[in-house]
């Protein structure tokens, strides 16, 4: 990868990592005003549990981040070692400790290593820099199980919105589905800069579904330096989301064992909440991914789950399309099964699958994604502590 990728076409933020086996840490630095969007998960991680609370400051000026060890379900000292994480990074970065974010990732419930982190961090703050290649490092120093790192850009005129994550197992619609990692130099005010995010994460991260299990450690947190001056919020948010959709889906196509990336399309639906749930149950299905891996095209798995999602609609009404490689083929249309599915088994054989469902009700409209479930995902996590 060459060029300025994301987080570090962003004017004043600086990035480095360092991956040794299966540990890594990670630093960012960029001071402004800060926002964050945390698990809904009731078992949460040590980070997570300090980090709610230091957010209502509303500002940060660095992040640090360890992968290897969740540190979640690890009571009081868990909580001492995630303040110490942020220690170790303020002492080495000359800042207030409360305006340090922490993060972590990996087995859940064991202690984490900080000697380790200590030293990493130490050896890691010199390398900060605002390049392509301290942007690469810090990314694959987040990952653990996932196969590339995950990178976006949104440019707008006047302002740009970078973001890295990591996310590949674990993975469900309830905030936040991974660690993410989002700058902007708008000059937003934290408040806003809250209230953007939490519509970008409700139509992005918490619509992806690998597995359907929440992790007790999502988070992603926002900072805007301010740099590029005021803009109008409306278009902000926009972009903002976009940037979060961006990273969403590639999350969703590097789910661990994944061979296809499910899109969900849903339109017609009384409500955008009715749609989002509908489209959300679709993707998260067991049934519907199982289908979308062995490319059998099986309407009926679909509207199954969209019947279980909580949504109102006739199901006699319902139309689905399963698009991919240039060819949209209907399987059903107002509830009427089409004859010859093999169009629909064809567009199956792609890499990106769209399924698209008409609701025909009202004017809601929701997209989620996901990936297929393949017998790598069994041997991923069967095996994931050893």
């Amino acid at each position: 990868m060459t060029g300025m990728q994301s987080i570090c076409a962003i004017d004043g933020v600086k990035a480095a990592g360092i991956k040794e086996g299966k540990y890594g840490l990670a630093l960012i630095s960029a001071e402004g005003t800060s926002a964050a969007a945390f698990t809904k998960n009731i078992a949460r991680a040590a980070p997570i549990i300090l980090m709610q609370e230091r957010i209502k400051s509303g500002r940060l000026a660095a992040t640090i981040t360890n992968s290897g060890c969740a540190n979640a379900l690890t009571g009081k000292r868990g909580i001492a070692d995630a303040e110490e994480m942020a220690l170790y990074a303020a002492q080495e970065l000359s800042l207030d400790p409360c305006e340090v974010g922490v993060a972590s990732t990996g087995v859940i419930s064991r202690y984490v290593n900080l000697p380790l982190i200590k030293d990493q961090c130490h050896r890691v703050a010199p390398l900060l820099t605002h390049s392509p290649d301290a942007e690469i490092a810090a990314a694959k120093a987040i990952m653990t199980t996932d196969l590339v790192e995950k990178h976006a850009l949104v440019q707008r005129e006047g302002f740009s919105i970078g973001g890295i994550c990591k996310g590949s197992g674990m993975i469900a619609p309830n905030m936040g589905t991974m660690l993410g990692y989002v700058y902007t130099d708008a000059d937003i005010s934290a408040s806003d800069l809250q209230e953007a995010l939490k519509i970008a994460v409700r139509r992005s991260f918490n619509r992806v579904v690998v597995d359907g299990d929440t992790s007790t450690n999502d988070v992603v947190f926002c900072t805007a330096t301010g740099a590029a001056g005021k803009v109008n919020k409306t278009e902000f948010s926009a972009a903002l989301e976009e940037c979060c959709v961006k990273l969403g889906r590639q999350i969703a196509q590097d789910g661990e064992g994944a061979t296809k990336l499910i899109e969900v399309q849903v339109t017609g639906a009384q409500s955008e909440d009715e749609a989002d749930l509908v489209a959300r149950t679709v993707v998260g299905s067991p049934l519907v991914k199982t289908a979308i891996y062995g490319e059998d095209p099986n309407w009926g798995r679909i509207v199954a789950a969209a019947g279980r999602s909580g949504a109102s609609f006739d199901p006699e009404q319902v139309s689905c399309w399963i698009s991919s490689q240039g060819i949209r083929a209907a399987v059903c249309k107002a509830g009427i099964l089409s004859e010859d599915l093999s169009p629909a088994k064809s567009a199956l054989a792609g890499k990106e699958i769209r399924i698209e469902l008409d609701l025909a009700t009202g004017k809601g409209n929701a997209v989620a994604w996901g990936c297929d479930l393949t017998e790598k995902y069994v041997e991923i996590n069967g095996k994931y502590t050893t």
